[in-house]
């Protein structure tokens, strides 16, 4: 799978990262998040396979998506007989979100980026575009940190794992209200926060790579991220664990304020989800043999430069990470227009 979508991965992730980095800054979230579904859209649809998307953002706020359960690839075209060999059909589950962090994009602010994550059919957790309780933390304290314990035995333990003061522990939190308690906690225990307003998966996968100065991710987000946190995670071997959030009353968010808890747990029932309470470790969100996860840089952030323009062309920044290859690679490309001889780096 890697040998065969690997490159063309990176460039679904680079298109749709241009397209919304083009509006960055121009405070137009929804706009930014419709043109990186376009032309994220647009290339998958350029590549031979059968692809699934199993989980995608959108479903909670209506915002511009690719849906749950649509097909893309050249193979899901009616006259598809004219260009794929049933017998070598390559048939993918995918997982998306082609702006990850709309409002960092839109008010030019650090970290966001078009990310998803694929395996083979059945290889992605498939799960409606619910909230998600999500703990993420480095290589060492994997299997010892656990969600269902308190944010101060999980620092203590983290502690332990990585031969450091709690103080000098950074922990990422999305600053919403229903994380209030969880910030007292965590700084109440000794370590530090940082909290970010959008884009968890950077922080998430920031756990695993050394140097980044962030050591867990913790609290509630979106779902989808959840699971393309956990592609990641699982091949680069840290931490990640999530647990769906189905109660309005936890997440505290307006998108959701119309909604009960009756009606999302039948929700999840419709996706045959029976547990809502379950605690699904990486394995179980990314289970496929193979995964790969790509994501290219909108904004800049820790992780990756974002998008810079130059007149005729732009250069981009991604990271593409394989359980095949035991891999994570990162990729600088220039994409030249039809003006190369202006082509300047800057």
């Amino acid at each position: 799978m890697e040998s065969t979508l690997g490159l063309e991965i990176i460039e679904v992730v680079e298109q749709a990262a241009i397209a919304s980095a083009r509006l960055m800054g121009k405070g137009d979230k929804n706009e930014a998040d419709r043109v990186a579904v376009e032309a994220m859209r647009e290339r998958m649809n350029k590549i031979h396979m059968r692809g699934r998307i199993v989980i995608g953002e959108g479903e909670r706020d209506e915002a511009p998506m690719l849906y749950i359960g649509e097909e893309v690839g050249i193979c899901t075209r009616e006259d598809a007989a004219a260009f794929c060999n049933p017998d070598e059909l390559l048939e993918i589950d995918i997982a998306v979100d082609p702006c990850e962090g709309t409002n960092l994009c839109a008010y030019g602010q650090p970290g966001s980026m078009a990310v998803l994550a694929i395996s083979e059919k059945g290889g992605l957790f498939n799960a409606p575009d619910f909230y998600m309780n999500k703990l993420a933390a480095p290589p060492a304290a994997k299997g010892k940190v656990d969600i269902r314990k308190s944010a101060t035995e999980n620092l203590k333990i983290l502690s332990e794992c990585l031969d450091r003061a709690i103080d000098e522990l950074v922990v990422v939190v999305m600053k919403r209200d229903r994380h209030d308690a969880l910030i007292k906690e965590i700084r109440e225990a000794g370590a530090r926060v940082r909290l970010i307003t959008d884009g968890d998966v950077s922080a998430a996968i920031s756990c695993a790579f050394a140097g980044t100065n962030i050591h867990a991710l913790m609290g509630i987000g979106a779902a989808p991220e959840g699971v393309i946190s956990a592609a990641a995670m699982r091949a680069l071997g840290g931490h990640f664990q999530g647990q769906l959030v189905a109660d309005p009353a936890v997440v505290m968010t307006k998108e959701w304020a119309n909604k009960t808890k009756e009606e999302n747990i039948a929700r999840l029932k419709e996706m045959n989800i029976t547990d809502p309470d379950r605690v699904y470790e990486c394995e179980e969100l990314a289970s496929g043999e193979t995964v790969l996860f790509a994501a290219c840089g909108i904004t800049s952030g820790t992780l990756m430069e974002g998008v810079r323009f130059f007149k005729g062309g732009a250069r981009t920044q991604s990271l593409v990470i394989s359980t095949q290859s035991k891999t994570a690679r990162f990729v600088d490309t220039i994409h030249m227009g039809d003006n190369t001889k202006y082509l300047q780096l800057r």
